[in-house]
C-alpha cells in the first residue's frame, strides 16, 4: 500500500477509499518489517492502534469523524508521558517508568482521533546520542541505514520518512526536530517556544524546550499543530491570550509581497555547507522571487554568538535538572549524554547569566533585522546525514549550527526538504519567522515545497 500524507488520507477515509483499519494494519505490517533495520521505536503498542483504529472506524461509518486526524497513524517520542505506557527517555534510569497521566499534547492528540502505534527512540533524554551504550539501539536512517539521523527526534524521524506513521511528535531544545527532520528528508517545525504545552513531557532545558509536530509534508505539520497548539496552565512557559490560529486552513496563502532575507553569510562563509544543501539554498531563493516574494540577503549576528549562548544556556538547565542522579547513579547514564551534561559542573553561576543576558542582546539584534523582513532563509543542517558511526562526542563544538539560533530567540522555525545529495540522501532548507507567526512560516514552506518534486519520493526500503 502506497504511504499516503495525513491530507491524503483524511481525504481516502472520506471516500471510503480507506479505512483506519486498514491504515493500522498496514502501518503495524510495515513496523514489523522495517523495525528490525531502523529501531525507530522503544514500544509498539499494537493492541491500542487497533482499539485506536477500531473506534475510529466507528466514527467515520455515522459519519461523525472527529476531524482531520481522526483515524491517522501517530508515534510519540519516548519524552512524552503516554498513561500506562512506559515512557524512558530513552535512558536506563527511566526503563521501568510507567507515567499515571498522559502528557498534555498526547491528550489533545488522542481527543483528535489519532490512532497510536507507540512510542519513539531518541537521544537519552533528548539531549546524549547517537548512544550504542543504552538499553535500545539509536535509530538509523531509512535512506541509508548506515547513516546518522540526527537527533533527538531521530525515532520520529525514521518512522515518517519510512512510512511506518504519517506523524509524529517531537521536541526541539537546540535543533532537535528540525535536524532529523533535515537529514531524514521530510518537514519539521519548531513553534514559537510556548505555542505548545510541554507539560508531561520530560524536560532539558526549561528556557529553551519547545514541543512540535513532524510528519512527510508542510500542510501535514499544520495539521498536527492545529491540534496541539494552544495555552495550557500546566505549563508555566505556555503563552496565554492569544486567538486561535488555523495553521492549516492558512498553509495556501503563499509568499506573493512577503519580504524575506536571506542569511548568506552564514551559509559557506560561517558554516561550510555541501554542494548539495549550497544549491539547494539558491534554488529555494530563485523559486520564491518566482512565487512572488522579495529576497534579499540580511545580516545577523554571528552564528558562534548564537552556539555559545545557547549551549552554555542548555546544558547548565540540564545539568541542574540532573545534578542529583549525576551524583547517586552516574554509571546508569551512557557516556554521551554523561560526559555532555557533565561539563556544566564547571560552569558558574555568573557564566549563565551572562549567557542569559547575551541571549537577550541577540534576541534584541535579530528582532530588529525582522523589523525589515516577514521571514528568514537559511540551511537547516550542513548537508547529507554523516555515517551513524562517525558523528563525534563533541560534535556542538566542531562548529555553530543553523538550528539553535532560534531556540536562543524562540521563534518558529521550520525544515523542509529541498532535494537530494550525495548516496540520494535528503538536504533541506530552513524557514524562519516572528513570534507567533508560525502560520506564515508554514504558507511559505508549503509554497515551497509543492513546487518541487520531493514529496514523491520516499527511500528505497519503503516498498
Amino acid at each position: 500500500m502506497t504511504v499516503p500524507s495525513i491530507a491524503e488520507a483524511h481525504r481516502a477515509f472520506a471516500s471510503g477509499a480507506a479505512s483506519p483499519v486498514e491504515m493500522a494494519r498496514g502501518a503495524l505490517e510495515r513496523i514489523g518489517r522495517l523495525e528490525p533495520r531502523l529501531h525507530a521505536f522503544v514500544t509498539v503498542t499494537a493492541e491500542r492502534a487497533m482499539a485506536d483504529a477500531r473506534a475510529s472506524e466507528a466514527r467515520w461509518s455515522v459519519g461523525a469523524p472527529l476531524g482531520p486526524l481522526d483515524g491517522v497513524p501517530i508515534a510519540h517520542k519516548d519524552i512524552y508521558e503516554t498513561a500506562g505506557i512506559g515512557t524512558t527517555g530513552h535512558s536506563r534510569l527511566l526503563q521501568d517508568h510507567v507515567p499515571e497521566r498522559d502528557a498534555t499534547v498526547v491528550r489533545q492528540w488522542r481527543a483528535a482521533g489519532t490512532v497510536m502505534l507507540g512510542k519513539l527512540a531518541t537521544h537519552e533524554f533528548a539531549f546524549g546520542g547517537p548512544s550504542f551504550d543504552l538499553p535500545w539501539p539509536p535509530a538509523r536512517n531509512p535512506w541509508d541505514t548506515a547513516h546518522f539521523t540526527a537527533g533527538s527526534s531521530s525515532g520520529t524521524a525514521a518512522a515518517i520518512a519510512s512510512g511506518m506513521i504519517l506523524g509524529g511528535t517531537g521536541s526541539d531544545t537546540g535543533g532537535s526536530i528540525r535536524g532529523p527532520a533535515a537529514l531524514c528528508g521530510l518537514a519539521g517545525i519548531k513553534p514559537t517556544y510556548g505555542l505548545c504545552s510541554r507539560a508531561g513531557v520530560l524536560p532539558l532545558a526549561f528556557s529553551l524546550d519547545t514541543t512540535g509536530p513532524m510528519a512527510w509534508t508542510v500542510e501535514d505539520c499544520a495539521l498536527l499543530l492545529d491540534a496541539m497548539a494552544g495555552p495550557d496552565f500546566a505549563d508555566p512557559a505556555s503563552a496565554r491570550g492569544r486567538a486561535p490560529v488555523g495553521y492549516a486552513a492558512a498553509v495556501g496563502n503563499g509568499v506573493r509581497g512577503l519580504r524575506i532575507g536571506v542569511t548568506r553569510d552564514w551559509v559557506g562563509e560561517q558554516h561550510p555547507v555541501s554542494a548539495a544543501a549550497m544549491e539547494a539554498l539558491e534554488g529555494a531563493v530563485a523559486t520564491f522571487r518566482g512565487l512572488g516574494a522579495v529576497v534579499e540577503d540580511v545580516v545577523l549576528p554571528p552564528m558562534a554568538d548564537f552556539a555559545a549562548c545557547g549551549f552554555v544556556i542548555m546544558i547548565c538547565e540540564a545539568y541542574a535538572l540532573h545534578e542529583p542522579w549525576l551524583r547517586t547513579r552516574r554509571g546508569e547514564y551512557g557516556e554521551l549524554f554523561r560526559d555532555r551534561v557533565s561539563l556544566a559542573g564547571v560552569i558558574s553561576g555568573a557564566d549563565y547569566l551572562q549567557a542569559q543576558r547575551k541571549r537577550r542582546e541577540l534576541c534584541a539584534a535579530v528582532a530588529g533585522v525582522m523589523r525589515g523582513c516577514d521571514l528568514l532563509l537559511t540551511g537547516a543542517a550542513s548537508g547529507e546525514a554523516p555515517a551513524i558511526d562517525a558523528v563525534p562526542k563533541w560534535s556542538s563544538f566542531e562548529r555553530p549550527g543553523f538550528t539553535m539560533p532560534f531556540n536562543v530567540t524562540g521563534q518558529p522555525a521550520l525544515s523542509v526538504c529541498a532535494g537530494y545529495g550525495v548516496g540520494g540522501l535528503p538536504v533541506a532548507i530552513q524557514l524562519v519567522g516572528r513570534p507567533f507567526e508560525d502560520a506564515v512560516v508554514l504558507a511559505a514552506g508549503h509554497a515551497y515545497e509543492t513546487g518541487h518534486p520531493w514529496r514523491q519520493r520516499r527511500p528505497d526500503l519503503v516498498g
